[in-house]
């Protein structure tokens, strides 16, 4: 189970990476991203609940869950049409990072 998190959370990553590099972005962009790093999260999620070996995927998941509430943060900005915080969404990008290296060494 963490391995598919980790792949998904990946994924979600490409779509984060697309988000951040436009000036403008689009919302089904933004939706899919969300969606697919909500997935990562259920599994995550569930992994842990089955007692995931060690403090790292808990660690990866308080990290992922904190990035997460980020990213409401930034759609909200997104659906009222304001411009997006820069230092938000390095944040929750960093937060996204520094969690997928956790969960991928967690698995190693």
């Amino acid at each position: 189970m963490l391995t598919a998190s980790a792949i998904v959370f990946a994924l979600a990553a490409l779509g984060g990476l697309v988000l951040a590099s436009r000036e403008e972005r689009p919302l089904s962009v933004a939706i899919i991203h969300g969606l697919v790093a909500a997935t990562g999260l259920v599994l995550l999620i569930i992994a842990v609940i089955q007692g995931a070996s060690g403090t790292l995927p808990l660690t990866a998941l308080v990290l992922f869950v904190i990035a997460a509430l980020g990213g409401f943060v930034l759609f909200s900005f997104h659906l009222r049409n304001r411009p997006l915080p820069k230092g938000l969404i390095f944040l929750h990008g960093l937060l996204a990072v520094i969690g997928e290296v956790l969960l991928i060494i967690a698995i190693l």
